[in-house]
């Protein structure tokens, strides 16, 4: 169906920056240059300058982006990471490829981040690594993880795919960890035409290995010092987001803009939603909020023409890919009842103030009439989590 509010609106991003797409692509076309042509190497450049890390290596997704950072950091089979178990699956199967172990924990009631405190408690001799996932676009609160991974001495990873140029006490995303892991899906805040990722880092040998791993492990062209995988990201691609990238703050802005119109329209009525941790500026690639009737709510929107997304239905625990790790139903409470009640509302830079509008109003009306019909029927439904 056509959407009065659409979850995204790639089409009206594009048109508003045709002339400056059309001709990266146009030059990237008329050079031919279609794999390791100059604009990878100048997007990368621009890319790192932006996060402050001094090393930036484009790959073809972000999911590459995480296995080839666990690659070169030499995590093993039998070894665990620490992961959220409230995140998309990719964060998790990087780490199960390998045939080392993904570490669950539970999402933090008030933020729906990873629990910092269930991290430390879940440390083995084992534990090698923990990635830090910023989810929806809300930065963890990096300093206790890293001084908590120092003590351990342990590896920290930040998984901000899904939070491009957030920022934690001043810091950028992806800058804090020894490495961070970008995505660059098209609906992401900074989006290709098509996958595409990158990592950061501060560390140059880290940073060459993993070019070298996305390469076949090439060191010259048929010399390989090691098995390596066919990851590069296409120079289309990298010319696509050189062209996107100066635009990624103002966007941003107007996402935190849209996101403060939701949180004072929505105030009144009784809906449960992540707080922000305190120093971080979250990048809203999302906005989720919680509601035990959610299904209900989304064909709701629906018929009201507004598109809304369920992210993440099935927690990781759940998931028949990780039934072998032995988790079961209410090891995580929290993110088991995110799973089940979260519905992600529209938002994305071009939205309008009309379009919020409709949302918030139809929210709105959908809570008056549920509760008219809890009346009727003599019940009524808890709202609130904590």
């Amino acid at each position: 169906m056509s959407y009065r509010v659409p979850f995204v609106d790639l089409k009206l991003q594009y048109q508003k920056l045709k002339a400056e797409i059309d001709e990266a692509m146009r030059s990237v076309v008329a050079s031919a240059a279609f794999l390791e042509g100059g604009a990878t190497k100048e997007f990368e450049s621009a890319f790192a300058s932006y996060c402050g890390v001094r090393e930036a290596v484009a790959v073809d997704s972000g999911t590459a982006a995480l296995q080839l950072v666990l690659v070169a950091l030499g995590i093993k089979p039998g070894e665990e990471v620490i992961v959220p178990v409230n995140t998309f699956i990719a964060t998790a199967a990087a780490v199960a490829v390998l045939g080392a172990r993904p570490v669950f924990v539970d999402s933090d009631s008030k933020t729906w981040l990873m629990d910092l405190r269930q991290v430390e408690a879940n440390i083995t001799s084992r534990t090698r690594a923990i990635i830090a996932v910023h989810l929806y676009g809300h930065p963890v609160e990096m300093n206790p993880l890293l001084s908590l991974a120092e003590k351990k001495n342990l590896l920290v990873i930040e998984d901000a795919c899904q939070a491009h140029g957030a920022l934690i006490h001043g810091k950028r995303t992806g800058s804090m960890g020894r490495a961070g892991c970008f995505s660059f899906y098209p609906a992401k805040n900074l989006g290709a035409f098509g996958d595409g990722g990158l990592v950061t880092t501060d560390d140059p040998e880290l940073a060459e290995h993993i070019r070298r791993l996305q390469n076949h492990g090439r060191i010259s062209k048929y010399k390989h010092s090691e098995v390596g995988f066919n990851s590069r990201m296409d120079t289309l691609q990298a010319a696509i987001l050189k062209a996107k990238l100066p635009h990624l703050d103002n966007w941003n802005a107007c996402r935190r803009e849209l996101a403060a119109q939701y949180r004072r329209k929505l105030a009144p009525l009784q809906l449960w939603m992540p707080k922000i941790v305190g120093g971080t500026a979250p990048v809203h690639h999302l906005f989720p909020i919680s509601h035990p009737r959610r299904d209900e709510m989304a064909r709701f929107l629906t018929q009201r023409g507004i598109e809304t997304g369920v992210h993440y239905p099935v927690p990781l625990h759940l998931q028949p890919a990780f039934a072998s790790l032995g988790y079961k139903l209410g090891d995580f409470p929290v993110s088991e009842k995110i799973a089940a009640e979260t519905l992600s509302l529209p938002i994305f830079p071009e939205m309008t103030d009309e379009q919020l509008t409709l949302v918030c109003t139809s929210v709105a009306e959908f809570f008056a009439t549920a509760q008219t019909r809890e009346a009727a029927a003599g019940s009524s439904v808890a709202y609130n989590w904590e």
